[in-house]
């Protein structure tokens, strides 16, 4: 029996097979040792808190949000913070690095992938402009770009832009606010220490019409070193969280499964489409 290729007149055509042809090229030209070596699992370093809230540079507008922030978790409330309902925490905070995280490197992208709410990153690296219409989303749109910086003919940094993001946000469970514009830009610096290949760095700027100038931390992230397979656990938010949003206010489920106020003098949720036990 002739043996009849499946490419051609009658097979895949010549612009499909073209096609497969330009991706099989392009998956060759990516030299995986341009880059650097961040795989595995990373853990942050420190507690899970973007910086000194009391020196965070806000405007005296939201210095004072802020400040009623503080009193209402006082008292039992969630203050700014709203990733009690299961929300993402969104960009920059994703970077505290509440879970551990996985960083991977392809030609065109590069992802941050954590296992907590929705924190998974994409980061272009295609050389794409902003596009002109984007929906805004909690981790934002990442542009960035790898840099060799000493010349050594390897990639040393990820610089990278973020914008597009979706209120609502705050740093961290303290509160700390965003301005509810909207405009928030987040730039980055991700590179390996210099001196300990299982450190990896983010020099992290926000830009944010609260602030009175733009904010620079640091965040640190140490690899898991193991000989033995890595284990990664899922993080589901809805699953055994007790607290429950009701017409703008935070009530609680006991364990018995009864709501309860989570403020002293709380008004309860209104009831007027529900059957009233008899009294």
């Amino acid at each position: 029996m002739r043996y009849r290729s499946p490419i051609g007149s009658r097979g895949w055509g010549a612009a499909p097979l073209a096609a497969l042809l330009l991706t099989i090229a392009s998956a060759h030209a990516f030299d995986e040792t341009k880059y650097p070596d961040l795989k595995g699992q990373w853990d942050r370093t420190a507690a899970p808190r973007w910086g000194d809230a009391k020196s965070a540079p806000l405007t005296p507008e939201y210095r004072a949000i802020f400040e009623a922030n503080l009193k209402d978790q006082a008292a039992g409330g969630q203050g700014t913070d709203p990733t009690f309902t299961c929300l993402s925490p969104g960009m920059p905070r994703i970077m505290i690095g509440y879970a551990p995280m996985e960083v991977v490197v392809t030609p065109e992208t590069t992802y941050i992938l954590m296992e907590h709410i929705h924190d998974n990153r994409r980061i272009h690296t295609d050389g794409r402009d902003w596009p002109e219409e984007a929906d805004p989303m909690f981790a934002g749109y990442s542009i960035g770009k790898w840099v060799d910086e000493d010349g050594d003919g390897r990639y040393d940094v990820l610089v990278v832009e973020t914008r597009n993001l979706k209120n609502p946000r705050s740093y961290d469970a303290s509160g700390i606010p965003f301005h509810e514009d909207g405009k928030t830009v987040i730039k980055e610096r991700i590179y390996l220490d210099k001196a300990n290949p299982n450190l990896l760095h983010d020099e992290i700027t926000t830009i944010d019409n609260a602030l009175t100038r733009p904010w620079v931390v640091k965040k640190s992230y140490r690899r898991v070193v193991t000989d033995k397979p890595i284990w990664w656990r899922e993080d589901i938010c809805v699953e055994g969280n007790n607290h429950v949003r009701i017409g703008g206010e935070n009530y609680y489920f006991s364990g018995e499964g009864l709501l309860m106020p989570t403020k002293k003098n709380q008004t309860p949720p209104d009831l007027r489409y529900f059957k009233q036990s008899a009294k």
